[in-house]
């Protein structure tokens, strides 16, 4: 093999190498960069989820906001999991109170964890609930159904551009989880 041919391939060696670092570099940074991205846009929010106290607030009744409510469950959580509506005007600064129901499809107990989350992210901090669920795990005997009431209010403070927000819950099965 000639000295020429050995540096053109010591340099190309040099070159894949570079890449590859640069190409897990990169790999590497992108959680950094989606966390950044998510708070600046709001997107994938983390829900805090403390039990808020009823505050009075001074309702807004020349404002009304959609709240849209979405149910689903993990698909190897045995449950029937709906709301009684799907959505509904409400004055900011005014509670309501709306009822989810659930049905252990199942002959034995299982555990349940629902994961709730609120779409547009940026309206989260307006979005208070003072009763919940989610507070805690659920446990449904064998062929139990629950009704379960969600205490809401939505901060009259919230920006005029959000006109609708949207709470979803997703219902995990925990039955077997060891952290219960």
């Amino acid at each position: 093999m000639s000295d020429e041919l050995r540096q053109k391939n010591t340099k190309l060696v040099k070159k894949l190498v570079i890449v590859a670092l640069l190409m897990f570099g990169f790999g590497y940074a992108l959680v950094p960069i989606y966390d950044v991205l998510c708070s600046i846009t709001g997107q994938n929010a983390k829900l805090e989820e403390s039990v808020e106290t009823e505050q009075s607030f001074v309702v807004d009744e020349n404002r009304v906001v959609n709240v849209e409510f979405i149910t689903s469950v993990n698909e190897s959580t045995p449950l029937d999991f709906h709301v009684e509506t799907r959505s509904m005007k409400v004055h900011p600064g005014q509670y309501y109170t709306v009822n989810f129901y659930a049905k252990n499809n199942l002959p034995q107990q299982i555990k349940v964890q629902a994961i709730p989350s609120i779409t547009p992210g940026l309206a989260e901090e307006f979005f208070k609930k003072v009763q919940c669920f989610c507070f805690e795990l659920q446990t449904f005997e064998a062929n139990e159904e629950k009704s379960m009431p969600v205490r809401f209010v939505v901060n009259p403070m919230l920006p005029e551009r959000y006109k609708t927000i949207t709470l979803s819950y997703t219902f995990f099965d925990r039955t077997n989880n060891t952290e219960n």
